[in-house]
């Protein structure tokens, strides 16, 4: 089997993460994580969301988190060839992010997201997938003679939690769809843990076949079934080499419940226990890459210490085996 030589890990930790704990994690909590991340190898870095924060309490910070981030003495002179990103699903968000960057702080990228089935999209966004493309053909262009660039994320691509199966040939019409009116990346969600491996090998040698720019395509798999680790094995071995994961696993969607206080969110949750849930853990696809020779470019016992911080920072034992138990020896003693 021929799996990549060399992948690229962005960590989504303290954006898509952080979104589902019921409490606020502090801000310079969030901040000690982007800079561990960043010292550790990471060069995509996802700070915050820029939507409206009375329905997600935990991104209230997201300008002040951007600012510390841009001012950071441990940062000098490292953040030139790393991409922070702010989520901006709706117009608002998108204009503030660019005011943001225009002031000196903002973010190096923004993402919107398309989902390809009707009810998710409606209730990720407020408005249906016809009404949030035309969305989009508006503020992309803004965004980029901003100077900013923009993932596209297509969501749903291997089932809805809330209609079910979904057309996966959807998805690629999509992905061209996203290049064609300016995106630079475009992002493959599996939102809910949907994705089985031999669908997800199916897709992604499909994609492939249907795009020439791969480097430009990025695998974001949850684990909310326990497929995750073996999700990124297959699309390893269809020959995806740029992936998103989470310290621990964590994240989800937005919580509806943040310091004892109920809030919007994006509704109810669609999943029975909301603590099992997430995205892969950055720890055990980074140790499990390496054990594979596969080269991410990080430094492995850093991300490991990172991983045990995360658990004392949101208090509870997290989804990561590799972060107690370690990378296996590489030398024999004696």
């Amino acid at each position: 089997m021929q799996y990549p030589k060399k992948v690229v890990i962005g960590d989504i930790t303290v954006r898509d993460g952080f979104q589902h704990e019921e409490k606020f994690i502090p801000t310079e909590a969030k901040l000690w994580v982007a800079e561990q991340l960043i010292l550790a190898g990471f060069k995509h870095i996802e700070v915050s969301n820029f939507g409206n924060p009375k329905g997600m309490p935990q991104f209230r910070d997201a300008d002040e988190l951007f600012k510390k981030i841009r001012k950071s003495k441990k940062l000098e002179g490292k953040l030139d060839d790393v991409m922070l990103t702010a989520i901006t699903i709706r117009e608002k968000a998108v204009e503030r992010a660019i005011q943001a960057r225009k002031d000196g702080y903002g973010p190096d990228r923004i993402l919107l997201m398309v989902s390809t089935s009707e009810s998710h999209q409606k209730t990720n966004s407020g408005i249906g997938i016809d009404e949030y493309w035309k969305m989009c053909e508006e503020w992309v262009k803004k965004a980029r003679d901003a100077g900013l660039k923009v993932n596209g994320t297509v969501s749903t691509i291997w089932g809805c939690p809330i209609e079910g199966p979904t057309d996966m040939k959807k998805a690629i019409e999509f992905t061209k769809r996203w290049f064609d009116i300016g995106a630079t990346d475009v992002e493959h969600a599996d939102h809910d843990g949907s994705a089985s491996p031999d669908r997800v090998y199916e897709y992604f040698s499909m994609l492939l076949d249907s795009v020439d720019n791969p480097h430009k395509q990025i695998a974001h798999f949850h684990t909310t079934r326990g497929w995750g680790m073996a999700n990124v094995l297959a699309a390893l071995q269809a020959g995806m080499t740029n992936y998103e994961s989470t310290m621990g696993g964590l994240g989800g969607q937005p919580a509806n419940f943040v310091d004892g206080v109920p809030v919007p969110g994006t509704g109810e949750y669609y999943y029975k226990d909301p603590l099992e849930v997430g995205l892969v853990s950055t720890e055990d696809m980074v140790v499990m890459m390496d054990e594979m020779g596969i080269d991410t470019g990080l430094d492995v016992d850093k991300v490991l210490e990172i991983g045990n911080m995360v658990e004392r920072i949101v208090g509870r034992r997290l989804r990561s085996g590799s972060i107690k138990n370690g990378r296996i020896p590489k030398h024999m003693k004696g």
